[in-house]
């Protein structure tokens, strides 16, 4: 009975801690960022209401409905940019590098920018597109350019460089390992059914890739959404993203109410992108199987 109870008692501590880290640190700052979204805005503090004002103001006031729109296809762009970088990255380690310590040498070399300071990367881009920055002064030595121009800082082109460049290593990963589980016999029998590598790789590589690539834009998607540092830095007032209005709602405007209703927004957003990921990947696998 005593190691049946000790049994027990380990069980429900192991499946008890996450579940208190989750409800504690997750799902209760939610709620408070919930009941927040109800309530008014009353200077100099807030009051309490179950009202949708806050919803209906994001519903009603068209700048909401842009900045949303602008955030979706800045990230869809980003997610897209960072697939063109990574899968080719990704498929020449996996199937071009044979020697296993070089692949792992040049995968690491993908992740440690991860390591380093997010504000540090960004800002290294801004440093790069300014007016003396690096690109400028290539130009102008070239002879392209007779003076620095600032049209690569300060605009969306500026913001989905700098968000590529920090997102690609979460797109690199999971293309990376769902390349690297692909069966190697499946390419081999199809070369020996004389399929030629162009068809090998889009009737059997890409397909069981897909899940990585997924995996990867779902990621890339869902960082972007949730990025104000980088368009605070090289986006200027037309690279004004959701995360970027909710800041300042919460920051200089101090209209907590409505900047937890845009969160609350952003956050079902987020989950529908996750919900369809998940669908989109499990349909994959299916047709695959």
């Amino acid at each position: 009975m005593k190691e049946s109870t000790r049994r027990n008692v380990t069980s429900f501590a192991i499946v008890s801690t996450p579940f208190l880290w989750t409800m504690i640190f997750l799902f209760v700052p939610y709620m408070v960022m919930f009941t927040y979204s109800f309530y008014l805005k009353k200077f100099p503090t807030f009051i309490p209401a179950f009202e949708f004002v806050n919803y209906l103001t994001i519903i009603v006031d068209p700048q909401y409905y842009q900045v949303l729109v602008r955030t979706a296809k800045i990230a869809i762009t980003v997610a897209a940019s960072a697939v063109m970088i990574a899968y080719p990255l990704s498929y020449f380690l996996v199937f071009k590098i044979k020697s296993n310590q070089l692949r792992s040498i040049l995968y690491m070399a993908v992740i440690v920018p991860l390591w380093v300071s997010y504000l540090l990367r960004a800002y290294t881009w801004k440093t790069i597109l300014g007016n003396e920055g690096i690109l400028n002064s290539f130009l102008v030595w070239s002879g392209f350019l007779d003076q620095p121009t600032d049209i690569f800082l300060y605009n969306q082109f500026s913001m989905v460089v700098t968000l590529t460049y920090i997102f690609v290593p979460f797109m690199v990963m999971p293309i990376y390992m769902a390349l690297e589980k692909i069966p190697r016999s499946m390419i081999e029998a199809s070369k020996d059914l004389g399929v030629g590598p162009i068809r090998t790789f889009l009737r059997v590589t890409l397909p069981l890739s897909m899940p990585g690539v997924i995996a990867g834009a779902t990621f890339t998607i869902c960082l972007t959404f949730g990025d104000f540092v980088a368009a605070f830095l090289v986006g200027g007032p037309n690279g004004a993203m959701i995360a970027t209005i909710i800041q300042s709602q919460f920051g200089a405007t101090l209209n907590w109410p409505l900047g937890a209703a845009l969160s609350i927004v952003m956050l079902v957003i987020v989950l529908t992108i996750i919900s369809l990921s998940d669908r989109l990947e499990r349909a994959g696998r299916i047709d695959l199987d």
